[in-house]
């Protein structure tokens, strides 16, 4: 039924940038919470930004001024465009969707995909 496709990661220098892609296939109901995920080699999950219901965004403190969450206008492809990237943002990235924007409550997950940053 409902697939998060996501695309857009790699290798990058510290510095430099990537744009992340989550493309959503399939019904899913409107008024649901999306998120990006980051899961550090050794370290547990942490969400990085999400964009609730109403379109409010929270970005984890680590990463505000430097990463930005967004959809389409059709929102059926979620985004996070990160930039000024260090190699503390190395890790596997996943895209989520759920009705609570808790960890806990995202029943849709992509496969994820690496982030690697180089010093």
């Amino acid at each position: 039924q409902v697939q998060l496709v996501e695309s857009g990661g790699g290798s990058v220098q510290s510095g430099g940038s990537l744009r992340l892609s989550c493309a959503v296939s399939g019904y899913i109901a409107a008024g649901y919470c999306w998120a990006w995920f980051c899961q550090a080699p050794g370290k547990e999950r942490e969400e990085v930004a999400h964009i609730d219901l109403d379109g409010n965004i929270t970005y984890a403190d680590s990463v505000k001024g430097r990463f930005i969450i967004s959809q389409d206008n059709a929102k059926t492809t979620l985004y996070l465009q990160m930039n000024s990237l260090k190699p503390e943002n190395t890790g596997m990235y996943r895209c989520a969707a759920g009705r609570i924007c808790q960890e806990m409550s995202f029943g849709y997950w992509s496969q994820g995909t690496q982030v690697t940053v180089s010093s």
